[in-house]
């Protein structure tokens, strides 16, 4: 089962799951519950899988976009 919630989940729910682990301090069973209220059935070691694999890519892409945005503020040294 667990291979198959992975293979069958759409990229959106993926980033969705990594997403919500990356902004807040949430376990992996807590996304799997809010994941789960929303009509999403899916385990907390797939979120786990997909946090190991995606997630430092995504939490690099959110700290280059802040230093950007800081970057573009005229005061900035």
């Amino acid at each position: 089962m667990y291979a198959v919630a992975v293979l069958q989940t759409s990229p959106e729910v993926i980033r969705l799951a990594v997403m919500l682990c990356i902004r807040f301090p949430l376990s992996h069973r807590n996304v799997e519950d809010l994941l789960d209220e929303r009509g999403i059935k899916t385990s907390h070691e797939a979120v786990r899988f997909w946090w190991s694999r995606i997630g430092l890519v995504f939490a690099a892409e959110i700290r280059r976009k802040r230093v950007q945005q800081l970057r573009a503020l005229s005061n900035w040294k």
